[in-house]
């Protein structure tokens, strides 16, 4: 057997020992256990990654797990060159989070239990990355909507975190739909669910064609409840409830990532669907858009950077929607960098301000918290698109594409970066620029992070530097190493990289466009939040009409309420009322009172008199002799 199954069943094993002797276990014995199963299936991972041969993908199969009819599901990975960059990411970043996780969550009466279910999500997200079928993949995908729904409401003594949980569940149910639909359709179209079948059976049909368009669709409605898209996005932001690794970890590394994930490894059916690339590319540059607005003005730093992960998803979609299918996945690997290094960095912000989030309350930190600082101010550079951070190739590479699909969309994407900046910024300058505005008992446990804490920071700070040169664009007489390396999963597919045929002076332009506009919003971020010290205003200041609608995030939840929840709860209430109780319930319990009652009349019968019971069986006999003659 392959080493390679070994990368799965490391956490795997991890969560089922914390999970069985969590209780009995030394929290460092339990942060011990929980991170040196990552970093085993890290190396085992960096082993197969440098092992990989890329003639043809490893099929690696278990046992056959489901037969039924023509129905088979095999219990069997696939690694190939996806696959195993997903595999590096989920585990490398993983072992970081859980390393930095030994710190921060060591005082949590929890500990143990939190890092079971961490074990577990890896775990799940692996099996999701390395499946060799869509079913496989569905398993993973569940695994982390489950795991992700245990770390958002992992305090669940709270009330609100325990409803940010089940919103979370919920609506990435509502996309799983979806998808599940989708995978059925995959069966009654190919006969399969292996991607290997499926991809060799697209070729027969032709572009544009209605079941090929319904089954992406299909696919990118699970896509949109997993990726946090318009109008499935709403879930991501409250996630924010769970512990800060957490949010590194699942809500800006690896979970909200499946989407992109799953187009890109479907990467050949979605090119015949040209009308569903359309779709994933408005919806993913509105996302981009709306969810970058909001983080204009949020005062909470985990909100800042929750929308943040929103916006950027939506421009890996924007990046998928246009073919770019190399640029959207180089995205996911350089935001996985400097996205966990900002919420870990947000999270040592949190445990040196005693558990305070409002950006309104800190100021000056970079006194007290030097090296957070550095390496949250490399982490907004690189976010920010500013060369030469990794955050800059990646997105330079999207706008490119995206310039020549639709120079209109490209003028959006733009905006949207020059927003990216901007906030990015205020925050920066709001949590470590200025005098400390908090309270004397804060500004005296003001401190640095441990070494546990710091350690992944830096880094993590280090990869968002140099992430950026595993492709650096030919203008820039560099080498797109990862374009060159996942050329194998994408050469299958119909759409060409559009920004091929871009001329070099157009590209020389896009890339001074890009620089100019962050430098701007950078510059405007500074006068207004470092050299005029201007602190935003409280909610119950009144505010400006756009920007209290902004703030209130378009009160979009509260017209979820309205439309969907609210009527929703109505039908309950209906029918719960005549349905269940007056028709359902009267069924049910007409039936028992029934059988009870003729219980009652029938035991009258049974009178005790053996001299009755011969003279019934007596006439009992007689009947049936006379019946038989009649």
């Amino acid at each position: 057997m392959s080493l390679v199954c070994l990368v799965p069943l490391m956490p795997l094993l991890g969560a089922a020992l914390l999970g069985l002797f969590g209780k009995k276990l030394t929290k460092n014995t339990a942060g011990i256990i929980g991170s040196g199963v990552i970093l085993a299936a890290f190396i085992i991972s960096l082993i197969s990654f440098f092992n990989l041969k890329a003639a043809k993908p490893e099929i690696i199969n278990l046992f056959t797990w489901i037969k039924a009819g023509d129905f088979k599901a095999d219990f069997s990975f696939q690694i190939d060159e996806l696959s195993s960059l997903f595999m590096l990411i989920i585990t490398g970043i993983g072992f970081l989070i859980h390393v930095y996780s030994t710190a921060y969550m060591h005082e949590d009466e929890g500990h143990n239990r939190y890092f079971a279910y961490l074990n577990l999500f890896v775990f799940f997200m692996l099996l999701l990355v390395m499946g060799s079928n869509y079913l496989l993949m569905f398993v993973g995908w569940e695994g982390v909507g489950l795991c992700s729904y245990l770390l958002i409401g992992f305090w669940f003594k709270n009330d609100a975190y325990n409803n940010a949980a089940k919103k979370a569940f919920i609506m990435n149910r509502i996309g799983d739909l979806g998808f599940i639909l989708g995978i059925i359709l995959l069966f009654i179209t190919f006969g399969s669910i292996n991607y290997t079948d499926v991809f060799q059976s697209a070729n027969k049909f032709a572009s544009g064609e209605t079941a090929i368009i319904c089954i992406t669709l299909l696919l990118f409605v699970g896509a949109m409840g997993k990726s946090a898209q318009i109008p499935l996005y709403t879930w991501l932001p409250d996630a924010m409830a769970g512990p800060t690794p957490v949010s590194a970890l699942i809500h800006a590394a690896t979970m909200v990532t499946a989407g992109i994930y799953m187009i890109a490894r479907s990467n050949i059916l979605f090119s015949m669907a040209p009308f569903t690339m359309e779709v994933i590319a408005i919806v993913g540059l509105v996302t981009a858009l709306f969810a970058a607005t909001i983080g204009l003005v949020q005062n909470d730093i985990k909100k800042v950077l929750a929308y943040s992960t929103v916006s950027q998803l939506g421009y890996m979609f924007l990046g998928l929607g246009v073919g770019a299918y190399t640029g959207a996945v180089f995205h996911v690997t350089t935001h996985a960098f400097f996205k966990a290094l900002l919420f870990l960095g947000a999270g040592s912000v949190i445990h040196g301000m005693s558990g305070d989030q409002d950006i309104r309350n800190m100021g000056g930190l970079k006194k007290k918290m030097p090296v957070t600082y550095i390496t949250f101010l490399l982490g907004t550079i690189a976010i920010s698109g500013i060369p030469p951070f990794s955050g800059f190739f990646s997105k330079d590479e999207i706008l490119a594409n995206v310039y020549a699909h639709n120079k209109f969309y490209w003028l959006l994407a733009v905006i949207g970066a020059m927003m990216t900046a901007f906030y990015m910024f205020r925050l920066l300058f709001l949590t470590f620029f200025g005098e400390f505005r908090g309270t004397d008992h804060q500004a005296h446990h003001l401190h640095e992070s441990p070494k546990a804490m710091t350690i992944p920071l830096i880094i993590l700070s280090v990869l968002s530097v140099i992430g950026g040169f595993m492709g650096i664009p030919e203008v820039l007489h560099g080498h797109h190493f990862l374009k060159e390396y996942l050329a194998p999963i994408f050469s299958g597919s119909q759409i060409v990289a559009m920004a091929n045929h871009l001329t070099h002076e157009t590209e020389y332009m896009l890339i001074g466009i890009a620089i100019l506009t962050a430098a701007v919003s950078i510059y405007y971020a500074y006068d207004l939040f470092a050299k005029k010290a201007t602190i935003p205003a409280a909610e119950n200041e009144e505010l400006k009409p756009i920007h209290k609608l902004v703030y209130h995030k378009y009160w979009v939840d509260e017209l979820y309420e309205k439309v969907i929840t609210k009527p929703y709860n109505w039908i309950s209430d209906i029918s719960y009322r005549f349905v269940e109780l007056r028709f359902i319930d009267a069924i049910v319990n007409g039936t028992g009172t029934l059988v009870n009652r003729t219980a009652i009349a029938l035991r009258y019968i049974q009178t005790g008199s053996i001299g009755f019971y011969i003279f019934a069986m007596t006439i009992g006999i007689a009947l049936i002799l006379l019946l038989t003659l009649i």
